[in-house]
């Protein structure tokens, strides 16, 4: 947020115990969440994995303040605990929205360069002479198109030399 605040980053190792490696010491949920309210960056990772895990600790901070709310709203709650929430509130929702735009992003990249990668390949192929599955289909159409020509015609030829299908000739035709 500030330059001048430290990026925080935390290690949760596998007995759930967090250790905030900007101050070396074991941070409790609420110490993570007064650096959210004093305008701290704050990184969470597991320690074995190196797996962020930055998102799941921050909606625990959300639950945890939302219930907590609960309680402290039967009493006066000042202006200022309220605006310390919704810095909290609103640090989550920007850690969590980034990476989705982010993603949106690659996943959109990824298509624009496999369309030129496509293109790039039909084009070298065309060059060369190779013909792409698009020209190979179209052939394999033609010749089951000429097959089954060639399928009608023999019939047509076996039907008349067994005479089944005979026409009758210019003589007969005349005579009736």
């Amino acid at each position: 947020m500030t330059g001048s605040r430290p990026r925080h980053l935390i290690k949760k190792y596998a007995n759930r115990k967090l250790y905030d490696t900007t101050t070396s010491r074991y941070i409790t949920l609420e110490g993570i969440s007064q650096l959210v309210r004093s305008g701290h960056d704050i990184e969470v990772t597991d320690r074995t994995s190196g797996r962020d895990l930055t998102p799941l600790i921050l909606s625990q901070l959300v639950m945890t303040a939302e219930k907590h709310g609960e309680e402290r709203n039967q009493s006066v709650v000042s202006e200022g605990i309220h605006d310390r929430g919704q810095a909290l509130l609103d640090y989550v929702r920007r850690s969590l929205v980034v990476p989705a735009l982010v993603t949106e992003g690659v996943g959109r990249r990824r298509e624009e360069l496999e369309a030129v990668i496509d293109r790039a390949l039909e084009n070298a192929l065309n060059r060369l002479s190779i013909p792409t599955l698009k020209d190979l289909h179209g052939i394999e159409r033609s010749l089951d198109e000429l097959a089954a020509k060639v399928d009608q015609m023999r019939a047509e030829a076996s039907e008349f030399k067994t005479g089944r299908k005979r026409s009758a000739s210019p003589k007969q035709r005349l005579k009736s």
